[in-house]
Protein backbone atom coordinates (compact mmCIF):
# COMPACT_ATOMS: atom_id res chain seq x y z
CA UNK A 1 0.00 0.00 0.00
CA UNK A 2 2.73 2.40 0.74
CA UNK A 3 5.48 1.46 -1.62
CA UNK A 4 4.51 5.01 -3.98
CA UNK A 5 5.35 7.05 -0.89
CA UNK A 6 8.58 8.74 0.02
CA UNK A 7 11.47 5.45 0.88
CA UNK A 8 12.65 5.80 4.56
CA UNK A 9 15.87 3.55 4.17
CA UNK A 10 16.92 1.83 7.85
CA UNK A 11 20.26 0.15 7.86
CA UNK A 12 19.81 -2.85 10.72
CA UNK A 13 22.91 -4.41 12.00
CA UNK A 14 21.75 -7.95 11.75
CA UNK A 15 22.50 -10.81 14.08
CA UNK A 16 23.89 -13.77 14.22
CA UNK A 17 22.08 -16.79 14.15
CA UNK A 18 24.41 -18.85 16.03
CA UNK A 19 23.46 -17.30 19.11
CA UNK A 20 20.43 -16.84 21.19
CA UNK A 21 18.41 -13.12 21.63
CA UNK A 22 19.45 -11.55 24.76
CA UNK A 23 18.62 -8.48 26.73
CA UNK A 24 20.60 -6.35 24.42
CA UNK A 25 19.01 -7.75 21.18
CA UNK A 26 15.50 -7.14 22.85
CA UNK A 27 16.17 -3.18 23.92
CA UNK A 28 17.81 -2.03 20.83
CA UNK A 29 14.92 -4.14 18.81
CA UNK A 30 12.45 -2.18 20.48
CA UNK A 31 14.14 1.43 19.88
CA UNK A 32 14.44 0.16 16.16
CA UNK A 33 10.67 -0.83 16.06
CA UNK A 34 9.82 2.58 17.56
CA UNK A 35 11.66 4.64 14.58
CA UNK A 36 10.24 2.46 12.32
CA UNK A 37 6.59 2.48 13.41
CA UNK A 38 7.15 6.56 13.51
CA UNK A 39 8.30 6.57 10.05
CA UNK A 40 5.40 4.84 8.80
CA UNK A 41 2.46 7.30 10.79
CA UNK A 42 4.33 10.22 8.82
CA UNK A 43 3.75 8.15 6.27
CA UNK A 44 6.66 7.02 4.64
CA UNK A 45 7.31 3.86 2.78
CA UNK A 46 9.18 1.69 5.15
CA UNK A 47 10.12 -1.35 4.81
CA UNK A 48 11.24 -3.87 7.66
CA UNK A 49 13.25 -6.65 5.80
CA UNK A 50 15.35 -8.65 8.76
CA UNK A 51 18.60 -10.42 7.85
CA UNK A 52 21.48 -12.41 9.60
CA UNK A 53 24.95 -12.01 10.18
CA UNK A 54 26.39 -14.97 8.43
CA UNK A 55 30.29 -13.86 8.92
CA UNK A 56 33.00 -12.87 11.68
CA UNK A 57 34.47 -14.56 14.83
CA UNK A 58 31.53 -15.75 16.49
CA UNK A 59 30.70 -18.17 13.60
CA UNK A 60 34.72 -19.10 13.41
CA UNK A 61 35.44 -19.88 16.78
CA UNK A 62 32.20 -22.40 17.26
CA UNK A 63 33.79 -24.51 14.40
CA UNK A 64 37.26 -24.19 15.79
CA UNK A 65 35.98 -25.16 19.55
CA UNK A 66 33.99 -28.18 17.42
CA UNK A 67 37.21 -29.51 15.20
CA UNK A 68 39.61 -28.41 18.04
CA UNK A 69 41.46 -25.88 15.56
CA UNK A 70 43.91 -22.91 16.91
CA UNK A 71 44.72 -20.29 14.48
CA UNK A 72 45.28 -19.59 10.90
CA UNK A 73 47.50 -22.26 10.26
CA UNK A 74 45.33 -24.99 11.50
CA UNK A 75 42.48 -23.60 9.56
CA UNK A 76 44.30 -23.94 5.98
CA UNK A 77 45.50 -27.46 6.87
CA UNK A 78 42.07 -28.59 7.70
CA UNK A 79 40.96 -26.87 4.51
CA UNK A 80 39.35 -23.44 3.82
CA UNK A 81 36.28 -24.82 1.74
CA UNK A 82 35.96 -27.50 4.27
CA UNK A 83 35.93 -24.81 7.02
CA UNK A 84 33.74 -22.31 5.46
CA UNK A 85 31.38 -25.22 4.51
CA UNK A 86 31.21 -26.07 8.49
CA UNK A 87 30.62 -22.58 9.23
CA UNK A 88 27.86 -22.59 6.67
CA UNK A 89 25.85 -25.09 8.54
CA UNK A 90 25.50 -23.79 11.93
CA UNK A 91 24.67 -19.91 10.95
CA UNK A 92 20.97 -20.11 10.72
CA UNK A 93 20.81 -22.75 13.94
CA UNK A 94 18.77 -20.10 16.26
CA UNK A 95 16.23 -18.31 13.51
CA UNK A 96 13.28 -20.05 14.70
CA UNK A 97 14.26 -19.05 18.25
CA UNK A 98 14.77 -15.55 17.19
CA UNK A 99 11.49 -15.40 15.10
CA UNK A 100 10.05 -16.12 18.29
CA UNK A 101 11.47 -13.73 20.82
CA UNK A 102 11.02 -10.85 18.21
CA UNK A 103 6.99 -11.47 17.66
CA UNK A 104 6.55 -12.50 20.91
CA UNK A 105 8.02 -8.39 21.76
CA UNK A 106 5.89 -7.34 19.61
CA UNK A 107 8.35 -5.97 16.98
CA UNK A 108 7.22 -5.60 13.22
CA UNK A 109 9.81 -7.12 11.03
CA UNK A 110 9.27 -9.39 7.63
CA UNK A 111 10.88 -12.57 8.14
CA UNK A 112 9.37 -13.70 4.79
CA UNK A 113 12.27 -12.00 2.55
CA UNK A 114 15.24 -12.44 4.93
CA UNK A 115 18.73 -11.59 3.60
CA UNK A 116 22.01 -13.29 4.69
CA UNK A 117 25.19 -11.81 4.62
CA UNK A 118 27.10 -14.86 3.36
CA UNK A 119 24.31 -14.73 -0.22
CA UNK A 120 26.12 -13.32 -3.28
CA UNK A 121 23.67 -10.15 -3.98
CA UNK A 122 24.60 -9.18 -0.27
CA UNK A 123 28.24 -9.88 -0.48
CA UNK A 124 28.01 -8.36 -3.99
CA UNK A 125 26.56 -5.18 -2.57
CA UNK A 126 29.20 -4.82 -0.29
CA UNK A 127 31.74 -4.61 -3.12
CA UNK A 128 29.59 -2.73 -5.36
CA UNK A 129 29.51 0.31 -2.39
CA UNK A 130 33.39 0.13 -1.51
CA UNK A 131 34.07 0.28 -5.27
CA UNK A 132 31.85 3.34 -5.03
CA UNK A 133 33.52 4.99 -2.78
CA UNK A 134 37.05 4.02 -3.60
CA UNK A 135 37.43 4.36 -7.33
CA UNK A 136 34.35 6.62 -7.85
CA UNK A 137 34.17 8.70 -5.27
CA UNK A 138 38.32 8.44 -4.23
CA UNK A 139 37.14 8.63 -0.06
CA UNK A 140 38.93 5.51 0.36
CA UNK A 141 42.76 5.82 1.45
CA UNK A 142 45.53 3.05 2.50
CA UNK A 143 47.14 3.78 6.28
CA UNK A 144 48.77 1.73 9.30
CA UNK A 145 46.80 1.68 12.73
CA UNK A 146 47.48 -0.01 15.99
CA UNK A 147 44.52 -2.04 17.31
CA UNK A 148 43.98 -4.98 19.38
CA UNK A 149 44.74 -8.08 17.96
CA UNK A 150 44.59 -11.72 18.56
CA UNK A 151 47.68 -14.25 18.32
CA UNK A 152 45.79 -16.79 18.89
CA UNK A 153 42.83 -16.35 16.09
CA UNK A 154 45.18 -14.18 13.85
CA UNK A 155 42.71 -11.56 13.22
CA UNK A 156 42.22 -7.71 14.68
CA UNK A 157 39.93 -7.34 17.58
CA UNK A 158 37.11 -4.63 18.05
CA UNK A 159 37.64 -2.27 21.42
CA UNK A 160 34.48 -3.80 22.47
CA UNK A 161 35.68 -7.45 22.39
CA UNK A 162 39.62 -6.58 23.88
CA UNK A 163 37.82 -5.06 26.47
CA UNK A 164 35.79 -8.26 27.83
CA UNK A 165 38.33 -9.84 29.10
CA UNK A 166 41.20 -7.95 30.83
CA UNK A 167 43.51 -10.33 33.47
CA UNK A 168 45.43 -9.51 36.45
CA UNK A 169 48.93 -10.71 35.17
CA UNK A 170 52.77 -10.15 36.02
CA UNK A 171 55.20 -8.71 33.44
CA UNK A 172 58.79 -7.99 33.35
CA UNK A 173 59.63 -4.64 34.98
CA UNK A 174 62.53 -3.48 32.79
CA UNK A 175 64.59 -0.50 32.80
CA UNK A 176 66.82 -0.48 30.22
CA UNK A 177 69.57 1.89 29.21
CA UNK A 178 69.76 3.19 25.70
CA UNK A 179 73.54 4.77 24.70
CA UNK A 180 74.16 8.35 23.06
CA UNK A 181 75.20 8.98 20.12
CA UNK A 182 76.56 12.27 20.71
CA UNK A 183 78.00 12.16 24.11
CA UNK A 184 80.14 9.56 25.12
CA UNK A 185 80.15 7.63 28.43
CA UNK A 186 75.72 9.10 28.61
CA UNK A 187 72.67 6.85 28.56
CA UNK A 188 69.18 7.43 28.82
CA UNK A 189 67.44 5.22 30.89
CA UNK A 190 63.62 3.65 29.19
CA UNK A 191 61.50 1.57 30.96
CA UNK A 192 59.24 -1.00 29.42
CA UNK A 193 57.13 -4.07 30.94
CA UNK A 194 56.64 -5.46 27.36
CA UNK A 195 60.83 -6.59 26.74
CA UNK A 196 59.80 -8.14 23.40
CA UNK A 197 59.23 -5.51 21.16
CA UNK A 198 62.91 -3.81 22.28
CA UNK A 199 63.14 -5.98 19.07
CA UNK A 200 61.44 -3.26 17.39
CA UNK A 201 62.28 0.03 18.89
CA UNK A 202 62.81 3.30 17.07
CA UNK A 203 62.68 6.30 19.19
CA UNK A 204 62.66 7.14 22.92
CA UNK A 205 59.49 9.09 23.85
CA UNK A 206 60.04 12.18 26.51
CA UNK A 207 57.56 14.72 27.67
CA UNK A 208 58.46 18.61 27.33
CA UNK A 209 56.03 19.13 30.47
CA UNK A 210 58.66 16.98 32.61
CA UNK A 211 62.26 18.38 33.91
CA UNK A 212 65.17 15.67 33.10
CA UNK A 213 68.21 15.22 35.66
CA UNK A 214 71.72 13.87 33.33
CA UNK A 215 73.49 12.26 36.65
CA UNK A 216 76.64 10.54 37.07
CA UNK A 217 75.83 7.23 38.98
CA UNK A 218 78.94 6.95 41.32
CA UNK A 219 78.74 3.12 41.04
CA UNK A 220 79.32 2.66 37.46
CA UNK A 221 80.84 5.88 36.71
CA UNK A 222 78.36 6.26 34.14
CA UNK A 223 75.78 9.19 33.16
CA UNK A 224 72.58 8.55 33.04
CA UNK A 225 69.57 10.46 31.81
CA UNK A 226 66.02 10.05 33.61
CA UNK A 227 63.10 12.78 35.12
CA UNK A 228 64.06 13.96 37.70
CA UNK A 229 60.83 13.11 40.14
CA UNK A 230 62.02 9.35 39.21
CA UNK A 231 65.79 9.25 41.00
CA UNK A 232 64.27 7.62 44.10
CA UNK A 233 62.92 4.61 42.73
CA UNK A 234 65.92 4.33 41.44
CA UNK A 235 68.65 5.32 44.18
CA UNK A 236 68.40 4.75 48.03
CA UNK A 237 70.48 7.50 48.62
CA UNK A 238 71.36 10.67 47.40
CA UNK A 239 75.39 10.04 47.60
CA UNK A 240 74.90 7.64 45.21
CA UNK A 241 74.72 10.11 42.53
CA UNK A 242 76.04 13.27 41.33
CA UNK A 243 73.01 15.59 39.04
CA UNK A 244 75.74 17.24 36.14
CA UNK A 245 72.64 19.11 35.15
CA UNK A 246 69.26 19.74 34.76
CA UNK A 247 67.00 20.15 31.69
CA UNK A 248 63.66 20.72 30.36
CA UNK A 249 61.97 17.66 28.37
CA UNK A 250 61.95 19.64 25.22
CA UNK A 251 65.76 20.14 25.46
CA UNK A 252 66.63 16.47 24.66
CA UNK A 253 64.26 16.47 21.52
CA UNK A 254 66.57 15.54 18.31
CA UNK A 255 69.46 13.65 20.46
CA UNK A 256 70.50 10.06 19.09
CA UNK A 257 71.01 7.01 20.67
CA UNK A 258 72.17 3.84 19.56
CA UNK A 259 70.60 0.81 18.81
CA UNK A 260 70.31 -1.63 21.55
CA UNK A 261 69.40 -4.06 18.57
CA UNK A 262 71.05 -4.25 15.27
CA UNK A 263 67.94 -5.49 13.11
CA UNK A 264 66.73 -2.33 12.00
CA UNK A 265 70.45 -0.06 12.37
CA UNK A 266 69.40 0.82 8.51
CA UNK A 267 66.57 3.12 9.57
CA UNK A 268 69.46 5.96 11.27
CA UNK A 269 69.41 7.22 7.90
CA UNK A 270 65.46 7.43 7.96
CA UNK A 271 65.53 9.49 10.97
CA UNK A 272 65.02 6.53 13.79
CA UNK A 273 66.77 5.94 16.64
CA UNK A 274 66.03 9.62 18.14
CA UNK A 275 64.29 11.15 20.91
CA UNK A 276 61.11 12.77 20.34
CA UNK A 277 58.49 14.26 22.14
CA UNK A 278 55.20 12.90 23.46
CA UNK A 279 52.80 14.90 26.41
CA UNK A 280 50.75 11.76 27.98
CA UNK A 281 53.99 10.41 29.57
CA UNK A 282 53.39 9.90 33.52
CA UNK A 283 55.66 10.11 36.47
CA UNK A 284 54.03 6.88 38.45
CA UNK A 285 56.39 4.49 36.99
CA UNK A 286 59.74 4.31 35.37
CA UNK A 287 62.30 6.63 34.23
CA UNK A 288 59.74 9.89 32.45
CA UNK A 289 61.61 8.08 29.06
CA UNK A 290 59.45 5.38 27.34
CA UNK A 291 61.26 3.45 24.58
CA UNK A 292 58.86 3.46 21.21
CA UNK A 293 57.64 0.47 18.83
CA UNK A 294 55.59 2.47 16.83
CA UNK A 295 54.01 -0.84 15.60
CA UNK A 296 53.03 -2.03 18.98
CA UNK A 297 51.63 0.67 21.13
CA UNK A 298 48.76 3.83 19.50
CA UNK A 299 50.77 6.25 21.30
CA UNK A 300 54.21 5.35 20.24
CA UNK A 301 52.15 5.02 16.59
CA UNK A 302 50.93 8.58 16.68
CA UNK A 303 54.51 10.02 18.16
CA UNK A 304 56.70 8.37 15.89
CA UNK A 305 54.10 9.62 12.56
CA UNK A 306 54.26 13.04 13.87
CA UNK A 307 58.64 12.76 13.96
CA UNK A 308 58.22 10.68 10.17
CA UNK A 309 59.16 7.58 11.82
CA UNK A 310 57.75 4.39 9.92
CA UNK A 311 57.46 1.13 12.29
CA UNK A 312 58.53 -1.99 11.34
CA UNK A 313 56.47 -5.00 12.44
CA UNK A 314 58.71 -8.19 12.31
CA UNK A 315 55.91 -10.34 14.03
CA UNK A 316 53.71 -12.36 11.81
CA UNK A 317 49.60 -12.97 12.53
CA UNK A 318 50.06 -15.34 15.51
CA UNK A 319 52.16 -13.52 17.14
CA UNK A 320 55.70 -15.16 16.27
CA UNK A 321 58.95 -13.66 15.45
CA UNK A 322 59.73 -13.60 11.85
CA UNK A 323 62.74 -14.45 9.77
CA UNK A 324 63.89 -10.63 10.29
CA UNK A 325 64.64 -11.74 13.27
CA UNK A 326 66.82 -14.84 12.92
CA UNK A 327 67.75 -15.68 16.48
CA UNK A 328 64.03 -15.63 17.63
CA UNK A 329 62.31 -16.81 14.21
CA UNK A 330 58.91 -18.67 15.11
CA UNK A 331 59.31 -17.59 18.68
CA UNK A 332 55.95 -16.43 20.36
CA UNK A 333 57.13 -13.06 21.13
CA UNK A 334 56.04 -12.99 25.18
CA UNK A 335 58.12 -16.22 25.13
CA UNK A 336 61.06 -14.61 23.94
CA UNK A 337 61.00 -11.69 27.23
CA UNK A 338 63.43 -14.07 29.16
CA UNK A 339 65.57 -14.42 26.55
CA UNK A 340 65.97 -10.99 25.25
CA UNK A 341 66.59 -9.43 28.94
CA UNK A 342 69.25 -12.36 29.55
CA UNK A 343 70.44 -11.25 26.19
CA UNK A 344 70.52 -7.25 27.47
CA UNK A 345 71.83 -8.19 30.84
CA UNK A 346 74.82 -9.88 29.25
CA UNK A 347 75.70 -7.01 27.40
CA UNK A 348 75.18 -4.69 30.41
CA UNK A 349 71.75 -2.77 29.25
CA UNK A 350 69.16 -3.41 31.97
CA UNK A 351 69.90 -1.04 34.75
CA UNK A 352 66.71 -2.23 36.71
CA UNK A 353 64.70 -5.51 36.37
CA UNK A 354 61.60 -6.59 38.52
CA UNK A 355 57.67 -7.48 38.15
CA UNK A 356 55.13 -5.36 37.37
CA UNK A 357 51.35 -6.37 38.64
CA UNK A 358 49.05 -4.68 35.93
CA UNK A 359 45.16 -5.38 34.33
CA UNK A 360 46.37 -6.78 30.35
CA UNK A 361 43.53 -7.67 28.08
CA UNK A 362 43.21 -10.85 26.86
CA UNK A 363 41.45 -12.29 23.93
CA UNK A 364 38.18 -13.25 24.51
CA UNK A 365 37.94 -15.95 23.02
Amino acid sequence: QRDSKPLYTFYDGPPFATGLPHYGHLLAGTIKDVVLRYKTMKGFYVPRRFGWDCHGLPVESEIEKKFELSGAASIEEFGIARFNEECRKIVLRYTEEWKSVVNRMGRWVDFGNTYRTMDKPFMETVWWVFKQLYQEKGLVYEGLKVMPFSAKLGTPLSNFEASENYKEVDDPSLTVAFQSRDESNTYFLAWTTTPWTLISNLALMVSPLIEYVEVIDHASKRHFILASSRLSSYYKNEADYTIVKTVPGAELEGKRFIPIFDYFIDRVHQGAFRVILEDSISLEEGTGIVHSAPAFGEVDFYACQRAGIEPVCPVDNNGRFTEEIPEYRTLFVKDADKEIIRRLKQEEKVIQHGTCHHRYPYCPR
